[in-house]
């Protein structure tokens, strides 16, 4: 029953991922299923591989909150990381380049991208790694000096990610570079009434910061294009409106999101603080 349960969390993260990312980007790209059910799936296997290694207790509320936290930012980060180092593609659709770019100058040489995809994954890695260890030595930091140390870890992730990646065609933005690490840590201390673990206070705390970030951007903005569309045309003008035939099923999501949560909040021992 855990399976299952793990089976539906992801696939609502996953159809919360892929809406958003449908209603910025296919105006620009256009539709198809396949992309748009791609991270559905994905989603769906993260959780089910992550409830299997962690052996999540599904039957609790707050273990459905740091489930769906967790599967955000693992398949955000797998999917980034693919499109940033891996993936082969025209960059001049973009007005800020999506692969792995140096000053805003894209690294052509499939080696280089390799070695730097190399060098983000173990720190991303020493990063995790760091927080795990912070609990398991027992450093004597806890409750909420613990929250304070790595609530906003992941967010500084992001924010350092999104800086290399615009700041060369948008500049710097301080609000911008703050705001990632201010809304992790707004949500690692809703986390930590939830779970005692570090790590799923940090990953699911930035899985949480993206889900609003991108809302946020994509739905309160809808008429402002990506930074990596700016200036370019819509080539699909139809997907203005058919785009808005997803609006429901996001709203049901966030919604079973926020009950959850509540649910979870109330009823909570289990926590860190």
């Amino acid at each position: 029953m855990d399976v299952v349960v793990a089976l539906v969390v992801g696939l609502a993260a996953g159809a919360h991922t892929a809406t958003w990312g449908m209603y910025k980007d296919a105006p620009y790209e256009g539709f198809t299923w396949p992309k748009y059910l791609r991270s559905v799936w994905l989603s769906s296997a993260i959780a089910i591989v992550v409830e299997v290694v962690t052996g999540l207790d599904t039957s609790r509320a707050s273990t459905l909150v740091v489930l769906f936290g967790l599967t955000y930012v693992i398949e955000r980060g797998l999917n980034e990381f693919y499109k940033t180092f891996l993936r082969e593609e025209d960059q001049s659709k973009y007005a800020i380049p999506m692969q792995f770019a140096v000053r805003g100058v894209v690294v052509e040489q499939r080696r280089r991208r390799w070695l730097a995809a190399a060098g983000y994954a173990a720190g991303v890695g020493a990063i995790v790694g760091g927080i795990y260890a912070l609990q398991e030595l027992g450093t004597g930091v806890g409750g909420v000096g613990a929250v304070l140390v790595v609530g906003s870890a992941g967010g500084w992730i992001s924010a350092i990610g999104g800086a290399w990646k615009d700041a060369p065609h948008e500049g710097f933005h301080l609000f911008k570079f703050f705001r990632s690490p201010l809304v992790a840590l707004t949500y690692a201390m809703l986390l930590a009434a939830l779970t005692g673990s570090y790590v799923f206070i940090a990953m699911g705390a930035l899985g949480y910061t993206v889900a609003t970030l991108e809302t946020h951007k994509t739905f309160f903005k809808p008429n402002v294009p990506r930074g990596k569309f700016a200036g370019k045309d819509v080539r699909f003008p139809e997907m203005l409106e058919r785009r808005r035939h997803f609006l429901p099923l996001y709203a049901v999501i966030w919604m079973a999101m926020v009950v959850t949560f509540v649910v979870a909040l109330t009823g909570s021992r289990h926590g860190l603080i």
